[in-house]
């Protein structure tokens, strides 16, 4: 099929992420994707700013990668994990163990992020019930700004104003929101920023079941870094009111922010960790979610299954794809790339802050931002990336870049210099 035979149809019966059906935002046929490298069907070629949402981190078609898909799925493409095991699953489970702090040590493979992130708040909720007080415990405490996916209960702690499912705020659990974290990742800490939260944590205590934020790094409710004192203080608040901590580190996870987690930037240990994302370099939809022995002692209480289960749970493809992937980060070294992304970044970003369009410019790791003062139009800023020959993808008041870690210097070098570009296009 020609490119506009494909877009044509997708128009019409397709539904693509946060889209109308009655005006529909333009769309790109993508045939072929290699490297840092996208080719349209039209034959135009793009180097992607975007790593398919935070995922493709070792870029695309790698042969490690490939090879493990291939492989495994000469031998076992899947089979039902209820009640059976296989060597992906173990493999990587094994692989996720030895990165991860000791006390981090039970794991639930899920399908995706918002799952992985459905299936901590779940496990919170069955956790509480274990205790004499669990059957008040019925809600979450969060912090605005921050986005958990766009199942249910994950939707639930999004953003409640500026998050993208304000639709559903009459049908949604009520939870609880203490102001965004006000002190920059690089800045001077302020104790008075933690106020907000203790309020909230003090007055509902005996109502919660848990707590979950994005560490460090707020993904798709605003781009924002936070200082790593605030976590700590969180991390604080919730051993002394025996509250569990929920970090959700499926956008940050695995190299993105210059640690391995992004909770080693304040070294503080959650009682649930949920990852996914970039867990298969970004070549098939997985996620985990781990947690202590001690909480699942607790959602185990008297022999109690835990309550969820899906049917493509710990998919052998996507494990072993994981697994390689695993291989591949800790063989390659991702944290002087990152290191290597984040400083051109800073560097050829830093003059966006005096255009007018340009509010805030900040990065962390290989993740760079440009805020504008007003939202964008995303559909002409994405029209004027493509021509520009770049794949990049802004919402709201953000322009943003998240390229895989093999990018080089000067492919690095034509985003940055279309992002700059397309600050004077936003403002016509």
């Amino acid at each position: 099929m020609k490119a506009n035979e494909l877009t044509s149809f997708d128009h019409t019966h397709l539904w693509h992420p946060y889209t109308s059906m009655t005006n529909p935002s333009p769309c790109y046929a993508v045939e072929a994707a290699e490297g840092v490298r996208v080719r349209l069907a039209d034959g135009r070629e793009l180097i992607d700013g975007m790593s398919s949402w935070w995922a493709a981190i070792h870029g695309y078609r790698h042969p490690r990668l490939m090879a493990a898909l291939h492989a495994q799925a000469d031998r076992l493409a899947h089979f039902m994990f209820g009640g059976a095991t296989h060597e992906p699953a173990v493999g990587l489970a094994r692989r996720l163990l030895a990165l991860l702090p000791p006390s981090l040590n039970r794991i639930f493979l899920a399908d995706s992020g918002s799952v992985s992130v459905e299936v901590a708040l779940k496990m919170a909720l069955q956790a509480a019930r274990s205790r004499p007080d669990g059957a008040a415990r019925t809600r979450f405490l969060t912090v605005r700004g921050g986005y958990h996916g766009d199942t249910f209960l994950a939707m639930s702690v999004c953003d409640p104003v500026t998050g993208m499912h304000s639709l559903f705020q009459g049908t949604l659990p009520r939870q609880l929101f203490a102001d965004r974290p006000s002190c920059r990742f690089d800045g001077a800490w302020d104790p008075a920023d933690t106020t907000s939260f203790e309020r909230l944590i003090e007055q509902h205590r005996a109502e919660l079941a848990g707590v979950i934020l994005e560490p460090i790094a707020q993904g798709a409710g605003g781009m924002w870094f936070y200082h790593p004192e605030y976590l700590r203080r969180v991390r604080d608040l919730c051993t002394c009111h025996r509250i569990p901590l929920i970090l959700d580190e499926i956008a940050t996870g695995f190299g993105r922010t210059g640690k391995l987690f992004a909770l080693e930037h304040a070294g503080v240990v959650p009682d649930i960790l949920c990852v996914g994302k970039a867990l298969t370099g970004g070549t098939m939809t997985l996620a985990a979610t781990v947690c202590t022995d001690s909480l699942a002692q607790a959602i185990s209480a008297g022999g109690q299954p835990f309550m969820h289960g899906p049917t493509f749970m710990g998919n052998p493809l996507a494990c072993a794809v994981a697994c390689a992937s695993l291989d591949l980060l800790n063989e390659t070294p991702w944290a002087a790339n990152v290191a290597r992304i984040g400083a051109q970044l800073r560097a050829e970003l830093e003059p966006c802050r005096r255009h007018p369009a340009a509010a805030d410019v900040r990065v962390l790791g290989a993740i760079g931002v440009v805020e504008t003062r007003a939202p964008v139009d995303a559909a002409a800023l994405q029209r004027h990336f493509v021509e520009r020959g770049v794949w990049i993808r802004p919402f709201g008041k953000l322009i943003y870049l998240m390229p895989p870690y093999i990018i080089e210097s000067a492919d690095l070098t034509r985003l940055t210099d279309a992002v700059r570009s397309s600050l004077s296009q936003s403002m016509r």
